[in-house]
C-alpha cells in the first residue's frame, strides 16, 4: 500500500455540523462512563496504561483526555497528580475535566502542534483512543517522541481495531444508536470524520521512533488478531535521539 499522504485533509464542517460533532463527542463520553455494559471495555482501556507505566514514574501528558475519564484509574501520589497534564482540544470538554479534577493540569491545544514543555519532561504519555482520530498522525508521534524522558519514559497508548468486523458490529450497537436518538443527520457525517488512521498505518509511523515493548488486546489477549477483538493497547519505548 502507498504510504497515506500526511496530513489527511477532510472536508469541512459547516457551523451545524460542527456544533453537532462536539456535543456528541461529549455525549459519547458520557455514555460510557454512565453505562455498566461498557465497563469491561472501558477496565481495559483505561487499567492497560497504569498496568503498565514506568516505576516511579512523577510526570504525565494525556492527550485526547475526553472528560478526565482515566484518571479515575489512576492511583497518584499528591507528586504525581500536580504534575499530571492533561490535554484537550474541546473547550466544552476541558471544563469537564477542569471542574472534576482540579488539582491537575488542564491544558487546551491540539496535540500535533509543538506543545510548551521542555524536551523529555515528561515519564508518560497516555493516549486512549486518540491516535485513530489524528490527521496529522505523524507530527504527534514526533511531538511524543520530543516530549519524552528517553531513558525512562513511555508512550502508552489504546486503540481500536476500525475496520475489524467486531469493532464494525460494537459500533452500530453503541455510538450509532446514541447517534441516532440525538439526530436526524447520518452517522456517517460523524465517525468518518473520526476513526480516519487504522492500526496498521499507525504502528508505520510510530516505528520511526519508537519500539515495542509490549501489546496486549481485548477481549482475547492469547488471539493477537484484529478480526475478533475490538482493542489493542501498545506499551512503546522511544528509540534513542540519532546524531
Amino acid at each position: 500500500m502507498p504510504r497515506p499522504h500526511w496530513p489527511k485533509v477532510l472536508p469541512p464542517l459547516s457551523p451545524e455540523q460542527q456544533l453537532r460533532s462536539n456535543e456528541f463527542m461529549r455525549l459519547w463520553h458520557e455514555e460510557l462512563a454512565a453505562r455498566p455494559r461498557y465497563g469491561l471495555v472501558e477496565q481495559f482501556n483505561h487499567s492497560f496504561p497504569v498496568r503498565h507505566s514506568p516505576a516511579g514514574f512523577r510526570t504525565t501528558l494525556e492527550i485526547g483526555a475526553g472528560l478526565g475519564e482515566h484518571l479515575a484509574y489512576e492511583k497518584l501520589t499528591p507528586d504525581q497528580e500536580r504534575n499530571y497534564y492533561c490535554n484537550e482540544m474541546r473547550e466544552n470538554m476541558a471544563a469537564a475535566i477542569r471542574q472534576r479534577w482540579p488539582r491537575v493540569n488542564t491544558v487546551v491545544g491540539d496535540c500535533q502542534q509543538p506543545l510548551d514543555f521542555p524536551d523529555g519532561f515528561f515519564d508518560r504519555y497516555i493516549a486512549v483512543h486518540v491516535l485513530e482520530h489524528l490527521p496529522n498522525l505523524p507530527a504527534a508521534i514526533r511531538e511524543a517522541h520530543r516530549l519524552l524522558n528517553k531513558e525512562t519514559g513511555r508512550m502508552l497508548i489504546v486503540v481500536p481495531t476500525e475496520g475489524s468486523p467486531a469493532y464494525s458490529l460494537a459500533r452500530r450497537i453503541s455510538a450509532e444508536r446514541l447517534w441516532r436518538r440525538h439526530y436526524d443527520a447520518p452517522y456517517a457525517e460523524f465517525y468518518r470524520r473520526e476513526h480516519i488512521n487504522r492500526i496498521p498505518e499507525i504502528l508505520s509511523e510510530l516505528d520511526a521512533w519508537f519500539t515495542i515493548e509490549q501489546r496486549g488486546c481485548f477481549p482475547f489477549p492469547f488471539l493477537p488478531f484484529h478480526f475478533c477483538n475490538l482493542c489493542i493497547g501498545y506499551v512503546l519505548r522511544p528509540r534513542p535521539l540519532t546524531i
